[in-house]
């Protein structure tokens, strides 16, 4: 094997600069995989055969397409280079499928399925989320190949096509197929940099519970003169039910949802990083959530309660009566060293000791990810760490778990991996909108940084397996 890291990233950084990453995005993009659509398999498997297949091909990757577990829900393919029995493997996931493409309120000049780079961003449908992410870690692979002639260790590609419904079906197919994935280290893309300017290293999620609290009073309304200061209102009691769940300034109240999981330790490796999302990013609200924590550890070290949609009459054609029923639809963020099965019967005990009785409390999202967290003390995050600082000079930011939820969890606690997630993407890139968009800076040098981790693992720096 010949060649040298140097070469291996300024191979990376000359396939975005001669147009070869930004083509084969444009392909990618141009399969509309939008898994939220009926019939959508069709679509799905034409990604992994026709569009993504070849490429993987030309890498010497053999491909399997696995039928999900779930039947409504996409296929899943796996794709291996094997290199020798002595050799690390790493595993990298992503997903395919994108939400819908939403073609009539994208800016004029722009669509969905169509790759258009415009001051300094790729626009398009999955740039971001996440066919944008996986490209630009098969583009790391491809440029340690052609520099070393191989990788220098065994790669197993995961790639899912339900993550936007939620990755049915995942964690049973790891469960079958436990041998097949079989590596030393989950390496994945998903998400957003915590400041698009810094390369940025997570170490899980925060988990969710969403649930619905409902009070159903009676059949039909009855007028609010006739009645009023005679019934119970389901819209005031289930307000005063709601507001028992915080203080104003939305500091939790339900004991079992406060963690005790932000330690010293955590609280030193959250002030090395900053909440800052970009362009288009709100203003932080200083005076909400938990007083007495920075902004960094009230979302990635500290529990978050969310009231996502209330529902009571019509608003827009508001009558004059006591209404029936109320109902509001929440969530539960949650880190590591929260019950996640006593969310739900902890809420219920709360209600019930501030005689809520009547509030019924429904899970509304079973299937939701769990919290996880990899320790930062892990030989592969330190390898990570030290490859990225190398490749730019400057240390990477290093985050024990995103506020939000990836399926983290499935590696973790099924595949018993330790895990590393390598997002390529930035807070306002319109994820899950119309004018979805990558950033060239961000897409450019993700590669460099992908091809200079993946040229140490195989140059022996993998950490043994004790």
């Amino acid at each position: 094997m010949t060649g040298t890291r140097g070469g291996a990233t300024a191979r990376a950084a000359q396939h975005f600069d001669d147009g070869s990453f930004v083509g084969g995005l444009a392909r990618l993009v141009a399969s509309p995989t939008q898994s939220q659509l009926p019939d959508a398999h069709a679509a799905l498997a034409h990604y992994f055969d026709e569009t993504l297949g070849p490429d993987l091909d030309a890498l010497g990757f053999t491909q399997t397409l696995l039928e999900n577990p779930v039947p409504e829900a996409g296929p899943v393919l796996v794709a291996e280079r094997h290199e020798g029995d002595d050799l690390p493997t790493v595993l990298i996931y992503g997903h395919c499928d994108v939400v819908v493409g939403q073609d009539d309120r994208w800016q004029s000049g722009l669509a969905p399925w169509t790759v258009v780079a415009k001051d300094g961003r790729l626009y398009g449908r999955g740039t971001a989320d996440n066919k944008g992410q996986h490209w630009t870690n098969i583009g790391g692979l491809r440029a340690v190949i052609a520099e070393r002639g191989a990788l220098g260790f065994n790669c197993t590609l995961l790639l899912e096509s339900d993550e936007e419904m939620g990755s049915r079906g995942l964690r049973a197919f790891c469960e079958e197929h436990r041998e097949l994935l079989r590596a030393d280290v989950l390496i994945a893309s998903d998400g957003p940099r915590l400041d698009p300017a810094r390369a940025t290293i997570v170490l899980g999620s925060r988990g969710l519970v969403n649930f619905e609290l409902a009070l159903e009073l009676r059949n039909g309304a009855h007028h609010s003169g006739n009645w009023g200061g005679l019934l119970r209102d389901p819209g005031t009691v289930l307000s005063h039910a709601l507001a028992s769940l915080t203080d104003p300034r939305g500091q939790i109240a339900v004991p079992e949802w406060r963690p005790d999981t932000l330690t010293p330790e955590i609280r030193n490796v959250l002030a090395d990083i900053k909440v800052a999302g970009g362009e288009g990013s709100p203003e932080i609200d200083r005076d909400w959530g938990e007083e007495g924590l920075s902004p960094e550890e009230r979302v990635y070290g500290w529990n978050s309660f969310a009231i996502l949609a209330l529902e009571l009459g019509d608003p827009a054609k508001p009558q004059n009566a006591i209404a029936p029923e109320a109902r509001a639809v929440c969530q539960l963020r949650y880190v590591v060293g929260t019950n996640p099965d006593d969310v739900l019967p902890a809420l219920r005990r709360h209600l019930d000791r501030h005689g809520f009785h009547d509030v019924t409390v429904t899970p509304t999202r079973m299937a939701g990810m769990r919290a996880t967290r990899q320790d930062h003390n892990d030989p592969w995050v330190k390898l990570v760490v030290n490859s990225f600082t190398e490749t730019l000079n400057a240390a990477p930011a290093l985050v024990p778990n995103i506020g939000g939820g990836i399926p983290n969890d499935v590696f973790m606690e099924v595949l018993n991996l330790p895990t590393v997630w390598v997002p390529h993407s930035y807070a306002g890139c319109n994820q899950h909108a119309p004018n979805e968009h990558m950033l060239e800076s961000v897409a450019r040098e993700g590669l460099q940084v992908m091809a200079g981790l993946f040229w140490d693992i195989g140059d022996g720096k993998a950490p043994r397996q004790t």
